[in-house]
């Protein structure tokens, strides 16, 4: 290794006296020259290779980009028409649900109605039947207060003056008592 330093400095001009090259004045015309003929290359392919890549990438990019909106517009109208969909098959669950259960309560008041007429009808019945055995029972009473005033008195009369008065004269007697 230490030959090959040597050599080359041995090559630079035995001991370093000379300037770096880049800044040599002698060697500027050809660096400026390689400088223009670098710079044109790769202005070149940048200009017509590597540019244009990047163009049609982001041209892609921005198509894609364009259609993934366009596709999430749609989707979002889709949506949209969906959520009015649901919501008026909701209002009209809704509505039918309503009718539904205003005609069961329609049908629970009409048969009420029909349950409480038919219990007025046999309690009214009833009531009839009830005034007139109480009439009857009160007639048969009334029929019997005769006789049982006519047994009392007669009882009454025999324990107060210790005889028995005569069946005719007792009744004679409650007839006219009755008739006041």
């Amino acid at each position: 290794m230490s030959l090959f330093i040597t050599a080359a400095h041995a090559a630079s001009g035995a001991g370093g006296g000379g300037a770096f090259p880049p800044f040599d004045a002698s060697t500027f015309a050809g660096q400026l020259f390689w400088l223009a003929v670098v710079f044109g290359a790769l202005y070149w392919l940048m200009a017509n290779v590597a540019l244009p890549r990047v163009a049609s990438i982001i041209e892609d990019r921005r198509a894609r980009i364009a259609a993934d909106l366009d596709t999430a517009a749609t989707a979002q109208k889709a949506a949209a028409d969906a959520q009015k969909a649901f919501e008026a098959n909701l209002a009209q669950a809704k509505a039918k649900a309503q009718g539904i259960a205003q005609s069961a309560r329609d049908a629970a008041s009409r048969e009420a109605d029909a349950r409480r007429h038919q219990v007025e009808t046999d309690l009214t019945a009833k009531m009839v039947a009830a005034e007139k055995a109480i009439a009857e029972t009160k007639a048969k009473a009334m029929a019997n207060v005769e006789g049982i005033a006519t047994d009392a008195a007669a009882a009454i009369v025999e324990r107060l003056g210790g005889s028995k008065p005569g069946d005719k004269a007792i009744t004679d007697a409650v007839a006219a008592l009755s008739q006041r």
